[in-house]
């Protein structure tokens, strides 16, 4: 386990501490991490996703950070982007350690079929939506079962919404919510916004080119011409389905643009809470696991992106295709999905808003009021 290797190694190194771990199943990780806060049985460092860094924060249970990264955190080491996914107004919270991304997968012998240039593979030169479309059309093949465009993996938990469908409304200009994650209005209903959420329903009831239910695992098995996939998924795919090969049966490109690149950044981070006895202390452990050394010892183990600029360019395949496109979106044009203390709670109302416009056909403009209102209702609950 890659956290066991961090705290035997740096305890190696720092006999003078003692770290104890408590593995959490990922399934009851936030009740019981909540629990334990609220009955005052709290953590020094915690692990926190990314999304739910507002909620803690804003409750008081985490210590900023921020004269911690200044006097010895490396600040420059980490994209600006990166940092702000860990802040809540105006301080750094967590420590990231990690990073993943999405981008565009094609199958390439479909695309050499139908006759359909391939997409350029460095990560500054991506396809439009538009042309996005115009190649999932040509794709298209319903009596045969093949569809040309799965988007945004389909309809799944309103975590899965924020990561894949928040970026296509930022590519087309659009935002969630403000900056400062208090409101929707203004924001969810911009002329940009209803046009990345009419692009999408478009793609079901329009064009047709995406369906509602796939057969399992429908781009390897030839069901599906584009998808938009994670970087863990090159080693899911390489695993379950080594006959389709990258290259040879399927291709990566950057992920499309309207008018505007953008992808969802933020995954776990280590923050410290508020009530420790501890601090000095518990910041020497987060600052060297979260340092070059200990993300190359994390990424080493678990295969992930490392947040930061240096321990990237240690490993010499992140460098190269297919996995630099991954890692060059992240850096470039990675940004924060909405921080705001009501994450799950708003993350639920644009959820059900895709649903609404998408699965039930609902009016756009009445569909986005509705989620207008539930967010800025929730936020004044917790104000």
């Amino acid at each position: 386990m890659a956290y066991e290797k961090l705290v035997s190694t740096f305890m190696e190194n720092n006999p003078d501490l003692l770290i104890e771990m408590s593995p959490i199943p990922y399934a009851d990780y936030d009740t019981k991490l909540r629990t334990s806060i609220a009955s005052g049985n709290f953590p020094d460092i915690m692990a926190l996703d990314a999304p739910s860094l507002a909620s803690f924060a804003h409750a008081g249970a985490l210590m900023p950070l921020t004269s911690y990264f200044k006097a010895d955190g490396d600040l420059d080491d980490i994209p600006k982007t990166t940092l702000a996914t860990y802040s809540y107004k105006n301080e750094i919270y967590m420590a990231p350690l990690n990073e993943s991304s999405i981008a565009m997968f094609y199958n390439k012998k479909m695309f050499e079929e139908k006759g359909i240039p391939f997409p350029s593979k460095n990560p500054d030169e991506p396809w439009t939506w538009d042309q996005v479309l115009e190649a999932a059309k040509k794709l298209n093949d319903p009596e045969k079962g093949i569809y040309g465009i799965d988007p945004a993996q389909g309809f799944q938990t309103s975590g899965a919404t924020a990561y894949f469908k928040y970026p296509i409304i930022w590519q087309f200009g659009g935002e969630v919510m403000s900056s400062d994650g208090t409101t929707a209005k203004g924001y969810l209903d911009s002329p940009e916004t209803k046009r990345a959420l009419r692009f999408y329903s478009d793609l079901y009831n329009k064009h047709k080119v995406s369906t509602f239910e796939y057969p399992v695992d429908p781009f390897p098995n030839g069901n599906l011409g584009i998808t938009i996939e994670g970087s863990w998924s090159l080693s899911y795919l390489n695993e379950r389905f080594p006959d389709f090969k990258l290259g040879e049966d399927y291709d990566i490109a950057p992920l499309p643009k309207q008018v505007k690149q953008a992808v969802a950044n933020g995954s776990w981070a280590l923050g410290i809470s508020s009530k420790s006895k501890y601090s000095e202390e518990a910041w020497r452990f987060v600052n060297w696991v979260t340092s070059h050394e200990g993300q190359v010892i994390y990424c080493s183990i678990t295969k992930d992106i490392p947040a930061r600029y240096s321990a990237a360019k240690k490993f010499p395949e992140l460098n190269e295709y297919p996995n630099n496109i991954f890692v060059v979106q992240n850096q470039k044009f990675g940004r924060p999905r909405p921080i705001t203390p009501i994450f799950p709670q708003m993350a639920e109302a644009i959820n059900k808003l895709f649903e609404k416009v998408t699965i039930g056909k609902e009016d756009l403009d009445r569909s986005i009021e509705e989620a207008i209102q539930t967010v800025n209702r929730e936020y004044a609950r917790v104000r």
